[in-house]
C-alpha cells in the first residue's frame, strides 16, 4: 500500500528571511496538531499494536516516516526562514512560544478509535496547512506545503479505507 503520492519533494527554498512565516510553520512543525505530533503518535501506535496487528503496525510505521519527511522539510524551512527549528510553537505578536508536549499525543488502544483520531488529526493538518499557504506569500513555501497537502490526503484515504474495513480491527 502506497503511503505517500508518488511525487518528489520541493527542493527546500525561502524568497527571503521571515519570521512570521518561520512562526506560523512552527505550528505545523510542532503544534498541538503538527508533524512532531504525529510522528508520536503513529509511533506510539506502532508500538502498541506490533504485535497484535502486524498489517496495521507496518502501516503506520510508514506514515510515521513520511511524516518524518515532512518535519523534516518544515525544520529545513524554518531555519532558512532565520529561526531556529525547536520543538514549540511561536507568535510574534504575541512574543512568546509555547514548547511540544507529549501530552499532544492521544495514547488510545482500541484500533478503532486510533483510527478516528487519527482521521481527525489528518484532516485538522490539512486545514491548518491551507491556511498558513494562504498566509504565506512565498512561492518555495507554497509549493512545499501543497506537496505535504497531498500526502496527508492520503494518509485521511488510508485510515478511512482502514476503517470500513471491520474485519481489520476485530479480533
Amino acid at each position: 500500500m502506497k503511503v505517500k503520492i508518488d511525487l518528489p519533494y520541493p527542493e527546500v527554498m525561502v524568497e527571503e528571511k521571515n519570521p512570521y512565516y518561520a512562526d506560523l510553520l512552527s505550528w505545523d512543525y510542532a503544534g498541538r496538531e503538527s508533524e512532531l505530533t504525529t510522528v508520536m503518535l503513529y509511533s506510539y501506535q506502532h508500538f502498541d499494536k506490533f504485535k497484535e496487528n502486524k498489517e496495521f503496525a507496518k502501516i503506520i510505521a510508514e506514515i510515521a516516516e513520511v511524516e518524518m519527511k515532512h518535519l523534516e522539510l518544515l525544520g529545513e524551512t524554518i531555519k532558512l526562514l532565520g529561526k531556529e527549528p525547536v520543538y514549540k510553537t511561536c507568535e510574534s505578536t504575541r512574543g512568546d512560544c509555547i514548547f511540544w508536549s507529549s501530552d499532544n499525543v492521544s495514547y488510545k488502544t482500541d484500533l478503532k478509535d486510533m483510527l478516528n483520531a487519527n482521521i481527525l488529526s489528518e484532516k485538522n493538518a490539512i486545514k491548518n496547512y491551507e491556511q498558513h499557504k494562504m498566509l504565506i506569500n512565498d512561492k518555495y513555501i507554497k509549493e512545499m506545503i501543497s506537496r505535504i497537502i497531498l500526502d496527508e490526503k492520503r494518509h485521511v484515504q488510508i485510515f478511512e479505507m482502514l476503517l470500513k474495513n471491520k474485519l481489520f480491527y476485530t479480533f
